[in-house]
């Protein structure tokens, strides 16, 4: 362990940038730093053509066509921009969105805003491994139902959602599918082909690219979508997302794309494994430890547990030297539990005892065992000082 830096086990939260996505971008800050809009000189024309390149990796990550390709700051502007811009140029074909309780509230918090605006919002129920019933998408559907957004991993839990079953279920039906894959591309395969997308959000600073980027796949045809702007200006990405391009930060993210493309079957193999390990060598030594989430259908690096009798907060600050998430949502104004974890089913004292230990590209089997011991050795402190382990144990 580094005298001066914790594990970093919270890469759900956001990775570390890839040098050689790093290596790719340094150029366009010192050397080609033209604007990608001014194509009467060489400068304009060469930060154009890199947008171009990456609009390809990035396309290519995902089965799409580059042109189907919006960039955007990130997976928040991308499920902004798909939500509101569907509610904004379907009205009046219809009124009613539907999604899932786990969203990540960057789905949530806009479908609220539809709702105060007159939207019929339906927000399904999670089975206790956190996932959407397909039936229950199909009894939700109305004549007047215009978008079904279903994210296709949960950044909590790691649970995959039956994507292609819904993707299929909303063509049959004539509605369009939006999924927010922030998580989930570069990590597991997704086709939007295959898997009847029609819109589709990314974030780079998820799979190893800059943070401040993201982009929106938006399919042109069978059907064309149609979007609402939600910024004005130059008319940049296709007029629907007005402004300069971050040239670096697209670079950046289409190298990054096309690296995961690349190493991603390999690397889920061996994060299932480290992730395997390390729930293993927990569960093994702890009593009272619950998996959050899909056992199999989830995220090869997420892993999600519940430490009865100890809450998540305390163990964060216990566990100086592991950089780790709780699975509660506390914040300076919150000291709620997880909603995600409060959907599954979890009472209280398991939602806020609840950990995310998020494993990525740089990690390695050697830190996954000093992880192992450190939780072991502060839960074990923890729960000595709880009176109410004690009088569990004696029951």
């Amino acid at each position: 362990m580094a005298e001066d830096r914790p594990i970093y086990l919270d890469n759900n939260a956001t990775t570390r940038t890839d040098p050689r996505v790093v290596e790719a971008m340094l150029p366009y800050f010192t050397e080609r730093y033209g604007n990608a809009a001014s194509l009467t000189h060489r400068f304009g024309q060469e930060a154009n053509e890199a947008v171009e390149q990456a609009r390809q990796q990035v396309a290519d990550l995902i089965g799409a066509h580059p042109r189907d390709i919006l960039f955007t700051s990130g997976a928040t502007e991308s499920n902004n921009l798909a939500l509101k811009g569907v509610a904004a140029l379907y009205r009046s074909k219809g009124d009613h969105l539907i999604t899932a309780a786990t969203e990540h509230k960057a789905v949530l918090d806009p479908v609220r805003r539809l709702s105060r605006e007159g939207f019929h919002i339906t927000i399904l129920p999670v089975d206790p491994y956190g996932r959407v019933s397909v039936e229950r998408v199909a009894q939700a559907l109305t004549p007047r139902t215009v978008l079904v957004s279903i994210m296709a991993a949960n950044n909590e839990i790691g649970t995959l959602q039956p994507i292609r079953a819904i993707g299929r279920l909303c063509k049959e039906r004539g509605v369009l599918f939006h999924t927010d894959a922030a998580q989930a591309a570069g990590k597991i395969p997704l086709d939007v082909e295959d898997m009847g997308i029609d819109l589709l959000s990314l974030s780079a600073h998820k799979m190893y690219g800059p943070k401040g980027v993201g982009a929106l796949y938006v399919r042109r045809r069978d059907p064309c979508v149609r979007l609402g702007p939600q910024m004005d200006g130059g008319g940049q990405e296709r007029g629907l997302r007005s402004g300069t391009a971050n040239v670096p930060g697209i670079v950046g993210f289409g190298v990054a794309c096309e690296l995961c493309r690349h190493e991603m079957a390999s690397e889920a193999v061996r994060l299932t494994e480290l992730r395997e390990r390390l729930r293993r060598g927990i569960q093994e030594q702890l009593e009272d430890v619950i998996l959050n989430g899909h056992p199999t259908e989830r995220l090869p690096g997420n892993l999600n547990l519940s430490f009865a009798h100890v809450k998540g907060e305390a163990l964060l600050t216990a566990l100086r030297d592991v950089a780790v998430s709780s699975g509660s949502a506390c914040t300076t104004a919150s000291l709620e539990p997880s909603y995600v974890l409060k959907a599954l089913g979890l009472d209280d004292d398991l939602a806020y005892g609840s950990i995310r230990f998020g494993l990525g590209r740089f990690n390695t089997a050697d830190e996954v065992e000093t992880v192992v011991q450190e939780v072991v050795r502060v839960v074990r402190y923890l729960r000595a000082l709880n009176p109410l382990h004690a009088m569990a144990s004696l029951q």
